[in-house]
């Protein structure tokens, strides 16, 4: 089975180690994640590719109980859905990033904790490929 990104330009691919790609404005210096190409702080246009820390703290989180809307989700639906954990992790004092948790169990997460970048199958595509996208997972 081929393992394949869920889409490109979000995480640095393929690579043992990978990254998520984020920009930095030029102008001012404001980190974002996804990359955007203008910034949203001073409105430049001078936004330059920038690769983003491999582990923060977690900042927030919660338990995803249910199927997001599709699209844009395309994960498991209906009996295949099994909850998942949802956080924000603060990375390098850069940028809070939205993120999949490796774990749902609220008693395994506290505030402040260190989390690294993995990457996690999330669906099997038409073509038998697995689907990878990025998830951060308490540091052991």
């Amino acid at each position: 089975m081929t393992r394949l990104p869920l889409a490109e330009g979000i995480f640095t691919w393929p690579v043992d180690d990978p990254q998520l790609i984020g920009s930095r404005c030029t102008a001012c210096g404001i980190v974002t994640f996804p990359t955007q190409e203008s910034c949203p702080r001073c409105s430049s246009t001078a936004m330059a590719e920038h690769l983003l820390a491999r582990r923060g703290r977690l900042w927030a989180w919660t338990t995803q109980h249910f199927p997001p809307p599709s699209p844009p989700y395309v994960g498991p639906a209906g009996k295949e859905f099994v909850p998942f954990g949802l956080g924000y992790v603060e990375l390098a004092d850069e940028v809070k990033v939205e993120t999949r948790l490796t774990t749902a169990d609220p008693d395994a997460l506290s505030t402040g904790m260190e989390m690294e970048l993995v990457l996690v199958p999330l669906r099997t595509d038409d073509e038998g490929n697995e689907v990878v996208t990025f998830a951060f997972q308490p540091v052991a």
